[in-house]
């Protein structure tokens, strides 16, 4: 029976460059997917668009890219590896142009085929309501994206064109790793159960280092070795989609049952019922079985009918956000922070800095917890940071706390400030024939 090999190359748009370029070159992979979008990374890729019409793209594809290109493609005495990624963000076309200049710079004939149709913005209506509450039309020029969730139609059409790339945009996680399933066994899309157990793969690979023991590590109670080196996941999968997650053999890191249950639980919220563009899955009775050293089997995973709407991510300006910092050491450090505390917060009271919101707080005393007693620490450091409408107003807040250096009290260091512009974002739902996936080659 057929074996098909898939890894993890990131999770998110940040991730290590290493562990992937290790999957590429020992983990004998027939795909290497990159996750990289978050809702709010959409957003802020289509901000930058606005400023550089060719960018709008992940800031590390082209580092990604130089870096496993050389093994992608039909290479002897290795399987053929292709790359899916939704690294495109807000531009798929300008991506899959930069990552056909990096091939030919190497030497390389690769076919990249570009994934579009995510982009709605134009397809909203004033009167549409967000999750929020809000309309689309309250959002007037703030607004600045609308992202729908594909899934796995185009990609299966850049694979039918024989593409050694894949990049798209808004693609629901899931499917960046269903959609080589599909294609490499042949499953129909409504063969419901295959789709629920290839979606289970994809929700497990999809956050990279997470189901191989990074975010799971805990010192003394979850035990992770070599974390420094941490080897990212992949999937060996039947043409069943039942299937193995493994990682390679010698990287940092582990593969076990409590990490895969952990990466099951990530944010479902009804097991039974766990939505994508492709499948409703159901992974209420998902369970592990150990086979091996960093070798588990899941299993039990299936699925219903697809929903008949899709998941739409709206990116908004939502005003600015001031903040300020200062260190305070040594004996009487939280009394001296808490006075500079009181002091910046009395000033942006006299001065009339307009705030819809402000947060003060130490860091190591209430920052997670709120107020605790117990043990003072050594030191410790005031964080105070507020959203305000205009950005004027934010960058007084930061101003505010400098000045501690001079005004008092005593003994602060280390100031720093910064302002920054928030994008929020929310969410609707649009009718999935309102989406019309489509690729560019």
């Amino acid at each position: 029976m057929k074996t098909l090999r898939i890894g993890s190359g990131a999770g998110y748009s940040g991730d290590r460059i290493e562990p992937a370029v290790e999957l590429a070159e020992q983990g004998d992979l027939d795909y290497l997917v990159f996750e990289c979008l978050a809702e709010r990374t959409i957003a802020l890729a289509q901000q930058a668009r606005i400023s550089d019409p060719d960018g709008g793209y992940d800031p590390l594809l082209s580092e990604r890219m130089r870096r496993v290109l050389p093994f992608v493609g039909v290479q002897a005495g290795r399987r053929r590896l292709r790359v899916v990624t939704n690294m495109g963000a807000a531009n798929p076309v300008s991506a899959a142009i930069e990552v056909r200049r990096i091939a030919a710079a190497l030497g390389l004939d690769l076919k990249v085929v570009a994934v579009v149709g995510d982009d709605v913005l134009k397809v909203l209506q004033p009167d549409f309501l967000l999750d929020n509450g809000q309309s689309v039309g309250s959002l007037g020029e703030r607004l600045i994206s609308a992202n729908a969730y594909l899934g796995v139609d185009g990609i299966l059409e850049a694979l039918r064109a024989d593409a050694d790339v894949v990049i798209t945009g808004r693609v629901a996680d899931p499917s960046l790793f269903l959609a080589p399933q599909m294609f490499e066994f042949g499953w129909a899309a409504d063969d419901w159960q295959r789709l629920g157990r290839g979606t289970l793969v994809g929700h497990l690979l999809e956050c990279a280092g997470q189901v191989s023991g990074g975010y799971f590590a805990d010192p003394g109670f979850k035990d992770v070795d070599d974390l420094a080196r941490l080897g990212f996941p992949l999937a060996e999968i039947n043409a069943d989609g039942e299937a193995l997650i493994t990682k390679v053999a010698g990287s940092g890191g582990r593969v076990s049952r409590a990490t895969c249950t952990e990466q099951l639980i990530y944010e479902v919220h009804d097991p039974a019922a766990y939505l994508t563009p492709d499948v409703t899955a159901d992974f209420s009775r998902v369970g592990f079985v150990e086979e091996g050293v960093d070798r588990v089997r899941a299993q039990g995973a299936d699925g219903r009918a697809r929903p008949e709407q899709l998941k739409v991510s709206v990116g908004y300006l939502e005003g600015w956000i001031g903040e300020g910092q200062m260190s305070y050491g040594g004996p009487g450090a939280v009394a001296r922070a808490q006075l500079a505390r009181d002091v910046v917060l009395k000033r942006l009271e006299l001065i009339g800095v307009k705030l819809q919101d402000v947060r003060a707080e130490l860091i190591g005393m209430d920052s997670l917890h709120g107020p605790r007693s117990g043990v003072e620490p050594w030191e410790v450091r005031l964080r105070v940071a507020a959203r305000c409408e205009e950005r004027s107003e934010a960058v007084r807040v930061g101003n505010e706390v400098e000045t501690l250096y001079t005004n008092g009290p005593s003994g602060g260091g280390g100031a720093s400030k910064s302002v920054r512009q928030v994008v929020a974002v929310a969410s609707l739902l649009l009718p999935r024939n309102a989406v019309k996936p489509r690729i560019e080659a």
